[in-house]
């Protein structure tokens, strides 16, 4: 909380990363909090099975330092690779976090809608939710690996792939 509110500081964490965070509360409540039976929470891929493939992504809310350098709507093609990515929550909790702009990120389909079936959505999340903001922005969690972009990988596979959240993190400190 120190780095956070003290510090002015900025978290982030990919697929177990992003677990982490919602176990502890810092996404989406931004501060460390009790798991409840209610609680957001990651859970198995509708599948049964470990996903790993490309799935197209796009920015919902870009009121993060993370996302700071993108528009709402840029969509991006972003690896995924998880066999505990659906990401679940009630009616009410999504309402809300979308009514406050923390729906950061959804998996969408071929048209850029929220994708709401396989291969699209690849665990099943509710809501297409890929990743969520803290109430600030500050603590950005997500399933999909950013890192793992490389600029000469993926080369015949048409879409953009190059979703540097990193670098707009950094650039919030300049």
């Amino acid at each position: 909380m120190k780095l956070l509110y003290e510090n002015d500081g900025l978290i982030c964490g990919i697929c177990n990363g992003f677990q982490a965070l919602l176990k502890l509360g810092l996404v989406p409540f931004g501060k460390i909090l009790e798991e409840t039976t209610v609680s957001p929470t990651l859970t198995f891929n509708l599948s049964g099975k470990h996903q790993s493939s490309l799935v197209k992504t796009k920015v919902v809310s870009n009121s993060s330092p993370w996302l700071m350098d993108f528009n709402a709507g840029d969509e991006f093609l972003v690896a995924v690779s998880h066999g505990e990515g659906r990401f679940v929550a009630d009616d009410q909790t999504i309402g809300s976090l979308n009514a406050k702009g923390q729906i950061a990120t959804v998996y969408v389909d071929e048209q850029g809608d929220p994708g709401t079936a396989f291969p699209f959505n690849p665990n099943g999340s509710f809501g297409a939710i890929e990743g969520l903001l803290s109430p600030d922005g500050r603590v950005f969690g997500r399933m999909a690996h950013s890192e793992r972009f490389i600029s000469e990988v993926y080369r015949n596979v048409p879409g953009s792939k190059k979703m540097d959240i990193f670098t707009s993190g950094i650039n919030y400190f300049r």
